[in-house]
């Protein structure tokens, strides 16, 4: 039997894949950012999958850094553009994105608090980052294909999609790691 958390997460997954976002997107760079949001931080959020994975530093560096890289090269204009065009593009990007993130949410489960929050933060500082590179390019990066269903231009929709990803991206790590962060402060106290 699946917890509320999980059934929610895969009713979210389901309105993202087998809603009209995926073909909006395809035309809306402020659209393909929430669904890439959703599918890469808030349904592996909320199915908090645990994995039996190796412990250490050097595991925590390889789960931030293996999402870091899958967010990152999709982000480049060529890929991005590839899966904005191509049904394969966009099966490829949307499964890798929940892949990582599925990947990153266990490697912080696994981690437990301090661990956790550190990963976090490091997803949040490359959120962030990302958005923000995105959001304040002077021209666009991605060409007219991004933009046309919100009534913005290009150039608005990538600034748009920059900020979401800045704010609401980094938003959504950023409280997850100072909650655990908190959690694992707390039980220090309680031990001492």
């Amino acid at each position: 039997m699946l917890s509320p958390r999980r059934l929610l997460a895969l009713a979210l997954l389901a309105a993202f894949w087998l809603g009209p976002l995926p073909g909006l997107a395809a035309g809306s760079m402020v659209l393909h950012m929430v669904l890439h949001l959703g599918v890469t931080a808030a349904v592996p959020a909320l199915w908090a999958p645990t994995l039996r994975l190796p412990s250490g530093a050097m595991a925590l560096v390889l789960g931030a850094v293996a999402e870091m890289l899958v967010v990152w090269v999709w982000h480049l204009p060529a890929m991005h553009l590839w899966a904005r065009l191509s049904l394969t593009g966009l099966v490829l990007e949307q499964g890798s994105f929940l892949i990582a993130g599925m990947m990153l949410w266990a490697t912080v489960r696994a981690a437990g608090g301090f661990g956790g929050a550190v990963v976090l933060l490091a997803t949040t500082m490359h959120m962030t980052l990302l958005g923000a590179l995105i959001g304040l390019a002077p021209r666009t990066l991605y060409g007219d294909i991004c933009a046309g269903h919100l009534g913005l231009s290009a150039l608005q929709e990538q600034q748009v999609a920059g900020a979401l990803m800045a704010g609401a991206g980094g938003a959504i790590y950023l409280v997850a790691a100072l909650r655990r962060l908190g959690q694992a402060l707390e039980l220090k106290e309680a031990q001492a």
